[in-house]
Parts: structure tokens; sequence; C-alpha cells
């Protein structure tokens, strides 16, 4: 039954996370703590086992999403490496920081953030755009299905700062750096959101790899239920991005924000009131 059950999550997990480049943790994590502390699921699993458990899914989900993105031509490859550069750092910091927290500590901090970026996404349409990242770094220029044409950029100088806070919080959190950096690739990079899901899983899976060799050196990955979670999110990915290129870029964003409100406030709620 337990082994049904995480695979199940980790099929839901693959889905959503490939869907609007999640990678797949931010479901998983607070999924496996809800049922743990609940329903008594998995309670031999700490936070920070079940972090190592995301990571390693994140591997999988990444490399999925990454292949199918790739033959619609939705990643920006020369971003998505330079974003791993400077995330790949932030992970190392982000797993050692990790395993001082305790399960509310933990809980909190992950609904706070979950629900700033669910915030700052439901106020975009309500914010100027800001171009001063584009005019004053390097610009590529993308053309939709739809003959749209978008351009978008970034100092290299600030990308490289900004995805190593992206990256530390990818090995504190197992959430894969997705869900931070997507909603700065849309609000302040004005990327596409089809192009910024695809190159996100692409730094994903990059930093993923990282960030699990530093858990594993922690002994944080309960490698028993990796059997169950790796091809149920693996299988889940590819439904995910298959779904992605039938959906249009502000449905993308709206089911973003839903997500990271209503896990936020479940984590901060257990953060809380949890005994």
């Amino acid at each position: 039954m337990v082994f049904v059950v995480m695979a199940v999550v980790g099929v839901m997990s693959g889905i959503l996370g490939a869907l609007i480049g999640l990678g797949g943790g931010v479901i998983l994590v607070p999924a496996l703590l809800f049922m743990g502390t609940s329903f008594a699921f998995f309670p031999e699993l700490s936070p920070q086992k079940i972090v190592g458990l995301s990571v390693i899914m994140m591997i999988f989900t990444g490399l999925s999403s990454t292949l199918a993105y790739m033959k619609v031509r939705t990643v920006d490859y020369k971003s998505g490496f330079i974003f791993f550069a400077g995330s790949a750092p932030g992970t190392i910091v982000g797993a050692f920081i990790n395993k001082n927290l305790d399960l509310p500590s933990f809980n909190l901090y992950f609904g706070i953030l979950l629900v700033f970026l669910s915030v700052l996404l439901l106020l975009r349409d309500h914010l100027k755009a800001v171009h001063w990242f584009v005019d004053n770094g390097r610009k590529t220029t993308f053309i939709d299905r739809e003959n749209k044409q978008y351009i978008y950029g970034y100092p290299i100088w600030f990308a490289l700062l900004l995805t190593f806070f992206v990256g530390i919080a990818s090995g504190l959190f197992g959430i894969g750096g997705g869900s931070i950096i997507v909603p700065a690739m849309i609000l302040l990079f004005l990327f596409p959101p089809h192009v910024a899901v695809g190159t996100s899983m692409l730094m994903v899976f990059l930093s993923a790899l990282v960030n699990s060799v530093t858990h594993i050196s922690l002994g944080n990955v309960p490698w028993i239920y990796t059997l169950a979670v790796v091809p149920g999110a693996y299988i889940g990915a590819k439904i995910g991005a298959a779904l992605n290129k039938r959906l249009n870029s502000e449905m993308l964003v709206t089911i973003l924000r839903i997500v990271l409100l209503v896990l936020g406030l479940r984590s901060i709620y257990e953060g809380i009131f949890s005994n």
C-alpha cells in the first residue's frame, strides 16, 4: 500500500512539475510531509529524508521533461547553463543548512516561500513590466507557434546571483528551484512562459545531479522508496510536458498561482500548529 501511494504521488508530482516547470519537488515534499504527519503513512521519513528522495526524483523528472521540451524547441540552452552555473554551488550550501531544521521549522519556512511566490504571480498582471533587466543584459528573441515575438533577457551577473539563492532554496527544501526561477524569468526577464518552463527543467535536471551528490553524502536518501517514486515521476513528467503544449501561457501561470498558494498555506499551518 505504501509503495502504491508513493507511486501515485510520484506521478502527480511529475505531471505538475513538468507542466509548470516546478521540477515536481514542490508537490512531492509537502504531499509526503502531510501524509506522514496526518495519516502516518511514512512516519520514519524526516524532512531531510523527504528532501533527499525529492532530489533523486528530480533527476528523472528533469531529464524526461527536458527531452520533451527539446523536441518542441522551447529550451533556451545558453540560459539553462548560465542558470545552472549559479545554482549548482547554492544547492550544496542549502543541503548543509537543511540538516539543522526540525519539521515545524521546515514546514513554516517552506510555506512562507511558496505563498510569497504565489503572491508575486498573483500581482503579475498589475505590475509594470520590468524592462531594466532586458535593456541591460543579453537579449534573445523567440517567436511562438502563433508567430508572436518575444524579446527577453537579463544581465549575466544578476542571473548568476539570483540562481545561487535559487540553488540554496533547492538544496534546503528539495524543490528543484523551478518554483522560484520560473516566476523570476517571467516577471523580471520577460521570458515567454513556455520557454521559461522548458529552460527551467533543464536547470532542474542539471542542478539535481549536483544536489543529489550532496544529499547522498549526508545519508538523506531513502533508497527503497525511490523504486516507487522515480518510475511514477518519470511517466508523470512525460504526461505533464505533453499537456504543456496544449495549454496557453495564461493558463500555465494560473495553475502555478493556485498550486503554490494552496501548498504554501498548508505548510504554514502545519509549521505553526504541529506539535
